[in-house]
């Protein structure tokens, strides 16, 4: 992800890259399957092709929304640079090489 301000926002950060994220989501066509049987040109006119179904798109501000909430319970944690930020309006200093990483976390199961 491109990033041309040195300081953003924790919420900011987030807000892009879900934007970003949706962006790619929705600009991408699925693919069709491969079947064992396959409709003649009449069917696929009529019909479309096999195995495609239409793709729902998503929007991003209801996507911003679920991330912050996830954040606020802990359900990840974000890594800049070598540095836990824990509060959505917290700045962080973005420098060319700097590496922000999503932790997903997730429950144990069974201890």
């Amino acid at each position: 992800m491109q990033i041309f301000e040195e300081r953003l926002t924790l919420r900011e950060l987030i807000r892009r890259r879900i934007h970003q994220e949706v962006a790619e989501y929705n600009a991408a066509s699925p693919a069709p399957r491969r079947l064992l049987v396959q409709p003649t040109s009449t069917e696929r006119a009529l019909n479309g092709e096999p195995g495609e179904q239409p793709r729902r798109r998503i929007a991003p501000e209801r996507q911003v929304a679920l991330a912050e909430e996830a954040f606020t319970r802990n359900g990840f944690v974000v890594l800049v640079g070598d540095r836990q930020v824990e509060e959505l309006d917290e700045e962080v200093d973005l420098r060319r090489d700097t590496e922000v990483t999503f932790l997903k976390l997730v429950p144990l199961v069974g201890g």
